[in-house]
């Protein structure tokens, strides 16, 4: 088959699995977030199975609304697209787009798989893909900061602000708390890394990368604006933030963008600590089921993962934006160079292969 129609295979199933995690991520935080609350959640929006002759509908599963991200999806579309007479238009049209593509295309060196009838499932395993990772995804900040600025509104240029001086702050310990584990590999390449955790274990299972792995998943948290670090959407305070005079599908794109950055950073972390498509007990090559099996392994990790972004948002408060800041350099940034000095002398004593 054709290499480009086989990318473009894989660049079509990624998407299409990246945006229903997406939709029905939303759909889950909103059930978990009645069930931690003690209330019902979204219960009625079913999905038809057939229709009478009088007209009404039969459906299926209406006690867990599968239908409600359509019924979402549907509501974003056909809401007015209001801009407001004082912003910058053509900034303030380009900041969703910004945020999204970032999410989007990162997707592209993580591995999600094996190999189904011989064809590595990746989209691009770039030799340099975590770096690769992280050069996109800072991309996403601008977005913020050009929504919020591009408003002309002080709520939403204060919560841009915020939000770009937290990402920076953030990245930073992102990229010190990966590099005890590719010291580990060898190799900046995801798939390299995976291959190595199914020789080697697991990255969690060694005791030295429990401290990055820690670091990690906090500094997940507040590169994707997630409670407890939501200081640039802080509602008590900035009203909505960067995005407070935005609506209909711009609000939707944004929205969007917060989970489809949630579902990568699952990936991540899933790829990273927890062997990515790898289990024991699963061959690591074999044909078509096997293939099958590891991408579906891979995905359960995800939901895993991002079962953890909803479980704390909704049970931790909101940190103070000088916590938050000071959490971030004063302790993460230490902690993380103290990590590399640990892998570094580990490496040298022989014992990162177990």
């Amino acid at each position: 088959m054709d290499p480009i129609l086989i990318a473009l295979i894989k660049i079509a199933g990624a998407l299409a699995v990246l945006l229903s995690i997406c939709a029905y991520g939303v759909l889950a935080e909103r059930r978990i977030a009645a069930f931690i609350q003690d209330r019902i959640g979204p219960n009625r929006v079913g999905i038809p199975l057939w229709f009478r002759r009088d007209g009404s509908a039969i459906s299926i599963l209406n006690r867990f609304a599968l239908g409600q991200p359509i019924a979402d999806a549907f509501k974003a579309f056909f809401k007015e697209d209001y801009v407001p007479g004082h912003v910058n238009k053509l900034c303030f049209w380009l900041a969703p787009m910004i945020i999204m593509t970032p999410a989007l295309v990162t997707m592209a060196v993580i591995p999600f798989g094996g190999r189904i009838a011989g064809e590595p499932m990746i989209i691009a395993d770039a030799n340099v893909g975590i770096l690769f990772l992280f050069a996109i995804a800072s991309l996403g900040v601008y977005g913020i900061v050009l929504g919020g600025w591009a408003s002309n509104s002080k709520y939403p240029l204060l919560g841009g602000l915020r939000s770009g001086a937290q990402l920076i702050s953030y990245e930073v310990c992102l990229a010190l708390s990966v590099v005890p584990l590719f010291m580990q590999v060898g190799s900046l390449k995801l798939s390299a890394l995976v291959n190595w955790q199914a020789e080697h274990g697991w990255m969690i299972l060694y005791p030295w990368n429990w401290l990055p792995f820690l670091i990690f998943m906090v500094s997940s948290f507040a590169e994707t604006n997630r409670l407890p670090f939501d200081l640039p959407e802080a509602e008590q305070e900035l009203v909505g933030g960067y995005h407070t005079e935005y609506g209909s599908m711009k609000f939707a794109m944004f929205m969007m963008a917060e989970y489809s950055n949630m579902i990568v950073a699952s990936a991540l972390m899933a790829t990273l600590f927890f062997g990515g498509w790898h289990l024991p007990f699963v061959p690591a090559e074999g044909g078509i089921f096997v293939g099958i099996m590891q991408v579906c392994i891979f995905l359960a990790k995800l939901l895993a993962v991002l079962f953890v972004f909803i479980w704390v948002r909704w049970t931790l408060p909101r940190f103070r934006f000088d916590q938050l800041m000071g959490l971030g350099w004063k302790v993460f940034v230490p902690l993380a160079l103290a990590s590399v000095l640990v892998a570094g002398l580990v490496i040298l004593a022989g014992w990162s292969r177990g």
